[in-house]
């Protein structure tokens, strides 16, 4: 494939965990890459997804702020050829009590998985609906499918991401554009850490599932234009689609178990 028609992906979070895996299968598959983050490991993925064959275009920025995100849409707007897919994965948890956590630090979570995510999806999906095709991947969670007490910031962002996701999806179906949620469940990544949320059951567990599996069952099920991929080992994959249809209260009072501070040493 000559450089000239290589396809173009946008990945957000692409230093590491999901988003690199994610950026390697695109790269793998003949696309060139805009790959963003804030983190210094953006720079070893570039060299790694260099390493792959194609173009890597690496965009540092902070998507809490909103002048980062419009910097990003410009540099994508900038490649000078259309982007034919943007995967939306840049998020980040906190771990704790409610009453306990640090405000900003929530906040934050709100400002990067909910808000940032809005600003990139509104103005990928109108250059790709005026151009009439596109793809477009929103990382959410087997978390958006039940309430998770201790993480209750970051379980309700990622139900708020896989409502747009789903809601877009039937929007954007008359434009040409294919919307696709891609749900992970326990993921061995620095999320846990990240999260300070070590000492709970469900980031202690040592089984997690393996980031380039679920990158590469999510660009499958983006490239099928499924509507949601729950993605990872079978166990992930039950756990949630049986999260979908316990009733909250229930799913709530269970999850508590796994992701209350201390449990791991239960």
């Amino acid at each position: 494939m000559s450089e000239s028609v290589r396809p173009l992906a946008l990945v957000t979070g692409a230093s590491s965990g999901i988003g690199r895996e994610l950026a390697k299968q695109f790269a793998e598959h003949g696309f060139d890459l805009i790959i963003a983050a804030e983190d210094v490991e953006l720079d070893d993925a570039t060299e790694e997804l260099k390493a792959l064959g194609g173009a890597v275009a690496p965009v540092s920025v902070d998507l809490t702020k909103r002048a980062d995100v419009e910097r990003l849409v410009a540099a994508v707007r900038g490649a000078g050829r259309p982007l034919d897919v943007a995967a939306l994965n840049a998020g980040v948890g906190v771990s704790g009590a409610f009453v306990e956590t640090d405000l900003d630090a929530e906040l934050g979570i709100v400002e990067l998985n909910c808000a940032s995510t809005v600003h990139l999806a509104k103005r990928v999906a109108q250059d790709m609906a005026a151009r009439g095709h596109g793809r477009i991947l929103f990382t959410s969670s087997v978390a958006s499918q039940a309430p998770h007490p201790f993480q209750s910031v970051y379980a309700a962002s990622k139900a708020f991401v896989q409502s747009l996701s789903l809601s877009l999806r039937e929007e954007l179906s008359d434009h040409g554009v294919s919307v696709t949620a891609l749900l992970p469940g326990p993921t061995d990544t620095e999320f846990f850490d990240r999260a300070d949320a070590g000492d709970t059951r469900l980031g202690a567990m040592a089984d997690k599932d393996d980031p380039a599996q679920v990158a590469r069952q999510g660009f499958e099920g983006l490239m099928k234009g499924e509507a949601s991929v729950f993605a990872g080992s079978l166990a992930s994959k039950a756990m949630g689609r049986l999260s979908a249809v316990t009733p909250g209260p229930v799913a709530a009072r269970l999850n508590r178990k796994m992701t209350e501070p201390g449990s791991a040493e239960d």
